[in-house]
């Protein structure tokens, strides 16, 4: 009995980070849909959306990649929600792919992305705490507290 809970909880906990692991990393002509820029020139604040059908939207940073996830009808046509894989952005300590919708999010540090202010991806509370702290954050957020107006607000300074 004891042998099979910890075999269960290293495949709950491992399972994920090996998926993670799984995530396809930008090629050097890669564009942000939101931006234009080249993702890869910013290994440090990537994020990646995954679809069903096997290929890759990547992003600059977290802020563009919500302002695509908010308006798919604008930057991605033919694309539908429901077709969404994995939704990862890099985590600001350990610059490792993490799964966004588990990630916390820090607005109003001192810490710029490539397009300036952004949404700070972090793996945990703890590590988001204590990055406000270090960087002067303002807010924490979770994934579903990021709405459409948040990224809009954070490229006009006014967050």
């Amino acid at each position: 009995m004891l042998r099979r809970t910890l075999l269960i909880l290293l495949v709950a906990f491992w399972a994920p980070m090996a998926a993670a692991q799984n995530v396809p990393k930008p090629g050097p002509k890669d564009l942000c849909p939101v931006c234009g820029m080249l993702v890869s020139k910013y290994p440090n604040w990537v994020a990646v959306v995954t679809w069903k059908d096997g290929h890759a939207h990547f992003f600059d940073g977290a802020k563009d990649m919500f302002k695509f996830l908010h308006d798919l009808p604008k930057y991605a046509p033919n694309h539908r929600k429901e077709d969404i894989t994995g939704i990862y952005v890099t985590d600001f300590y350990n610059l490792e792919r993490i799964d966004a919708r588990k990630a916390i999010f820090v607005t109003g540090s001192d810490v710029l992305g490539p397009m300036g202010h952004e949404l700070v991806p972090l793996a945990s509370q703890v590590d988001a705490t204590d990055f406000s702290k270090d960087h002067k954050g303002k807010r924490t957020l979770r994934f579903e507290q990021v709405t459409p107006d948040l990224p809009v607000a954070l490229d006009s300074g006014k967050f």
